[in-house]
């Protein structure tokens, strides 16, 4: 199945490589990328890789993508969103869509919806609501904008699942904001109790009480699950919780919890332990936790008096 639809992905990282490679499978032969970083030393190569894997072509340039195709999807990380839309918009035009699928506040989506609309292409609000590795191009989206349901019918048919709730450009970002305060914020208190209760031997009885408390929940799974998530996603994830935190206050609420678990998720990060535990998150939250212990310790013993 293939109408000569032409896809472009701005940025070709997690999210964008997931997607494409899905929608190449399902018959989307233009589908093409465009990454900033493609030449940028380590990360270039793993970007050159997923280009290699997925069958994707990665264009030297925005304007490049831009004349390559149709609709172009914006998977960057959340504070590049802004300025991949200024450096497409000059060469948008009537005949583009452009969906913006990053993890921003209402307020920004809205922002870059008139940059990119200025130029007289068609704008979509995207909310990805679940792990993009985990679903591909069949990820839950929500969508919002007058041209939502174009982008939702031409795209459907080859398996995204896609659903429109608003006309109004933001809605589905503030959905995706306030679900964040929660799974985001949960990543982080299970991080911090695995810190506290491992060291003490306590944790096998924390999550028991907690199996016991809240019935059908595993959360010593959830909690390993979660912890390597945190691994591997904390320098994005708490970009994420500064943008949820900039909706709340937009709107009058002191982001307490928010900036809470976006300082312990890129405490994390900024501990390098990825490359630690080679290129993979464990999966098991125990193995996270003696690798803080280790790193802690060896820090505390370099450090002078």
């Amino acid at each position: 199945m293939n109408n000569g639809m032409r896809i472009g992905f701005i940025g070709f990282g997690e999210a964008g490589f997931h997607i494409a490679k899905d929608l190449r499978s399902a018959g989307l032969s233009g589908v093409c990328a465009y990454d900033i970083n493609a030449r940028t030393p380590g990360l270039g190569e793993k970007i050159q890789r997923r280009s290699g894997e997925a069958r994707i072509p990665l264009l030297e340039s925005n304007a490049e993508l831009a004349a390559a195709s149709d609709i172009l999807l914006s998977t960057v990380t959340a504070n590049r969103s802004i300025e991949a839309a200024e450096q497409t918009a000059p060469f948008l035009s009537s005949r583009h869509i452009y969906a913006d699928l990053n993890s921003v506040s209402p307020a920004l989506k809205q922002s870059i919806g008139e940059l990119v609309e200025s130029r007289g292409a068609r704008f979509v609000e995207a909310a990805v609501m679940s792990p993009v590795p985990r679903h591909g191009a069949a990820t839950p989206m929500f969508l919002c904008g007058a041209h939502a349901p174009e982008f939702a019918r031409l795209l459907s048919p080859y398996g995204m699942k896609l659903e429109v709730i608003s006309e109004r450009i933001g809605a589905a970002s503030a959905v995706k904001m306030c679900r964040s305060v929660v799974v985001k914020g949960l990543e982080a208190l299970m991080l911090e109790c695995v810190l506290g209760s491992v060291p003490y031997g306590a944790d096998e009885r924390v999550f028991a009480t907690l199996d016991e408390t809240f019935p059908g929940m595993d959360w010593k799974k959830l909690a390993s699950y979660m912890i390597g998530r945190v691994v591997e996603h904390g320098e994005r994830r708490a970009r994420e919780m500064e943008e949820v935190a900039a909706t709340l206050r937009s709107i009058g609420v002191e982001p307490v919890m928010a900036e809470a678990a976006a300082r312990r998720q890129d405490w994390l990060a900024g501990l390098g332990l990825l490359e630690h535990f080679g290129g993979k998150a464990p999966d098991d939250y125990r193995a996270v936790a003696q690798a803080v212990a280790d790193l802690t310790r060896e820090y505390s013993l370099s450090t002078p008096p």
